[in-house]
C-alpha cells in the first residue's frame, strides 16, 4: 500500500505537488471510483486512471550512481549541480533521494532510491553499515594511523570514533572502513593524524561495490542480486 500522491508521482510525470493538484481536483480514480484524498492508500494492483487514462503500476526505485567531485548529494541546491541533476528525465519526479551523502570534493559510489523505509534502516545509527573509501593524504600513512582507526579516533571537537580498519595501500594511499557516517569524518578522522585528505571515493556501501564500469556522472539501476542484499543488511 502506498500513498495516491506518491503512486502518480512515481510514474516520473508528475511532481507530488501536480499529483495532489490532479487528485483534489477529481480527475483520479482508484478502481473505478474518483478519489480527491493524496493521503488514499492504495494497493499497488490497483488501477489508477488520471482523465480516463490507466497509469503504469509504481514501485521503489533504486540506483547505483557514481558521483563525481563538484557535485552535491542533495535534491534541491540552488546555483549547485545535484546528483539527481545527472539523471535521466524519467527519474526527475519520482521522488528520488540519496541515501546518504558524499561531501562535494568526494566521488563514488552513493545509492539514490525513493524507498524511505530502506533508507532509514541502513542510515540508523545502531545499523553499523559498512561505508568504504579509497583516500590518498598528503603525507605518508603508517601502521600507527592503521592501529588508531581500530582503537577510535578523537577528532578536534573532543568526539571519539567508532572503531574502523585502514588497510594501507602504498604511501599515502589506503582504504579505510567506517561503520558510522559523522560530518566529513574520513577527513577529520586524518587531519587528526596530521594527514589531510587530498582525494576521498567511496567504493562500498553494504553489500553494495561501486561498478567499476560506470564512468563519472553515470548511473544504473541495482541488479535483483543487489537489491536483495540489502533488503538482507
Amino acid at each position: 500500500m502506498e500513498r495516491l500522491d506518491k503512486r502518480l508521482a512515481n510514474t516520473g510525470k508528475w511532481s507530488r505537488k501536480e499529483a495532489r493538484e490532479l487528485i483534489r481536483a477529481g480527475r483520479v480514480r482508484v478502481d473505478g471510483a474518483p478519489c480527491r484524498a493524496p493521503e488514499q492508500k492504495v494497493d499497488e494492483a490497483a488501477p489508477v486512471l488520471v482523465d480516463g487514462t490507466p497509469i503504469a503500476a509504481g514501485g521503489p526505485v533504486y540506483l547505483m550512481l557514481n558521483k563525481p567531485a563538484g557535485v552535491v548529494s542533495s535534491t534541491d541546491e540552488p546555483g549547485e549541480c545535484t546528483v539527481l541533476d545527472l539523471l535521466g528525465e524519467e527519474y526527475r519526479n519520482i521522488g528520488l533521494f540519496p541515501a546518504g551523502r558524499l561531501d562535494k570534493d568526494t566521488e563514488g559510489l552513493l545509492l539514490l532510491t525513493n524507498d524511505g523505509p530502506l533508507a532509514h534502516r541502513l542510515l540508523a545509527p545502531r545499523s553499523h553499515v559498512d561505508k568504504v573509501y579509497y583516500v590518498e593524504t598528503d603525507g605518508e600513512l603508517d601502521e600507527g594511523d592503521a592501529w588508531a582507526v581500530r582503537a577510535g579516533i578523537t577528532l578536534a571537537d573532543g568526539y571519539v570514533c567508532l572503531p574502523g580498519e585502514l588497510e594501507l595501500l602504498s604511501g599515502n594511499c589506503a582504504q579505510i572502513t567506517l561503520r558510522e557516517g559523522k560530518y566529513h569524518q574520513v577527513k577529520r578522522m586524518l587531519a587528526a593524524r596530521g594527514k589531510p585528505v587530498v582525494y576521498l571515493k567511496r567504493v562500498r556501501f553494504g553489500p553494495l561495490v561501486l561498478d567499476e564500469k560506470l564512468p563519472k556522472g553515470g548511473w544504473r539501476a541495482l541488479t535483483e542480486g543487489e537489491r536483495q542484499a540489502l533488503f538482507r543488511q
